[in-house]
């Protein structure tokens, strides 16, 4: 039973080791600030838990993990057994090469090393992001979204905090979810403290103009 963060990270580690052969939340600091990237933050698997079944996932499903840093999504996408496919992009090439290694015996699963802005997004479904860069570049993001989706998707955007409303009032976007995360309530049903302030998120469908 998890009762302190030093435990749900340990868990976590070895959950990955032994699903992955690694850790895939050992603390890095980005090269790529001045390109508007955020430092690499694993998502914790019992915040997944909440925000993946809003994917509401087939096996037509496409997922892309912006910012993917070693692959803690795509562990968590293949530990689940997940229907569909799931892509991760990683704009450092150290990180994208540990995601590429442990993933590529998995044929549902594929890492990209670049810039997700200069993708095509017309394979994907839904996107999720974890806080992986500035305002600027979400700004970017969100126009890249409605300028080259070809079908409805979802977004999935944790750590949102104060960058909701880059999303709000623009033709196409609806709000479907939106909370709060700080705590993991383990099995006694204790709230066991993991994030420093509470984490927002929201949820979004964008509708391309037909």
């Amino acid at each position: 039973m998890i009762r302190t963060l030093g435990e749900l990270l340990a868990w976590e580690a070895d959950a990955d080791r032994a699903f992955c052969g690694v850790d895939l939340a050992e603390q890095q600091v980005t090269r790529f600030k001045q390109l508007g990237a955020n430092d690499p933050t694993p998502t914790h698997y019992f915040v997944l838990d909440q925000l993946f079944p809003h994917f509401e996932l087939d096996e037509r499903s496409h997922v892309l993990d912006v910012g993917c840093g070693a692959g803690r999504v795509l562990a968590y996408f293949l530990r689940e057994g997940l229907p569909g496919r799931i892509t991760g992009v990683e704009l450092d090439p150290q990180l994208a090469a540990v995601a590429r290694a442990w993933t590529e015996p998995h044929p549902n699963v594929e890492v990209l090393q670049g810039s997700v802005l200069d993708l095509d997004f017309s394979p994907y479904t839904g996107f999720y992001l974890f806080n992986p860069f500035k305002a600027g570049v979400l700004r970017r993001f969100v126009r890249a979204v409605e300028a080259r989706a070809k079908r409805p998707v979802t977004v999935v955007h944790m750590s949102d905090n104060g960058d909701t409303w880059w999303y709000v009032g623009r033709d196409g976007w609806t709000e479907l979810a939106s909370g709060k995360i700080q705590h993991l309530r383990n099995e006694r049903g204790v709230a066991v403290k993991v994030f420093e302030q509470p984490q927002h998120y929201t949820v979004w469908r964008f509708e391309p103009a037909s």
